[in-house]
């Protein structure tokens, strides 16, 4: 922690929409209590490093093909994330389930961002269009997005911040994957970092 303030990492994997929905809500005060240190990327070809690079933030890419097992992939994750420092890791669409030795190794201190309202359309399996495709064929009226706590279970955190957004007749999964973005995901993700590290810097402040 810097200054009481606590030192972010965001993981992704591809565009980073979250993270420029986390940049931005840091530019604007949204995110106050937390500052964006590292991007963690394991797409050495992320346009989300790119973002990152644009804004001044430190980053580092970590690519399973290069890794002999998962453990070894994740080590190295890990151990970035110890030389950094960093209070809170952020999943930003990072595409790679993480084993409980990690999420034990940050225990309460990794968030993710999920595009439906948990416990709907969330688990092993649900991940990108494929989410809002299972909505969709399941005719709901009203999906959203989920902030949850991490744990060795996919999608079986402790749920932080949910928004409910409509789902409209005609709506493909592409058309309610930009939906539930705009209005669930790049609003709800800021605000439950903002509200975790609040909760972080308060804790050390004691």
């Amino acid at each position: 922690m810097t200054n009481n303030i606590a030192d972010i990492a965001v993981l992704v994997s591809g565009g980073g929409t979250n993270l420029q929905a986390l940049i931005d809500a840091q530019k604007s005060g949204i995110i106050k209590s937390g500052k964006i240190k590292l991007v963690v990327s394991n797409n050495a070809n992320a346009y989300a490093l790119t973002r990152a690079k644009d804004n001044g933030i430190n980053t580092a890419t970590v690519l399973k093909k290069e890794c002999s097992s998962q453990a070894e992939f994740e080590q190295k994750i890990i151990d970035i994330l110890k030389e950094n420092d960093i209070d809170l890791i952020v999943l930003a669409g990072f595409m790679s389930i993480l084993s409980v030795n990690f999420t034990d190794t940050f225990r309460d201190r990794i968030i993710n961002v999920h595009p439906s309202l948990i416990p709907s359309f969330c688990g092993e399996g649900f991940y990108g269009l494929r989410v809002h495709e299972a909505a969709l064929s399941k005719g709901v009226k009203v999906t959203g997005a989920t902030v949850h706590f991490v744990n060795e279970i996919p999608d079986g955190g402790n749920i932080i911040v949910q928004k409910a957004v409509d789902v409209f007749e005609g709506d493909t999964p592409e058309i309610l994957q930009k939906r539930v973005m705009e209005q669930a995901e790049w609003k709800i993700l800021p605000a439950a970092t903002e509200l975790v590290c609040s909760s972080m810097t308060a804790k050390a402040a004691v």
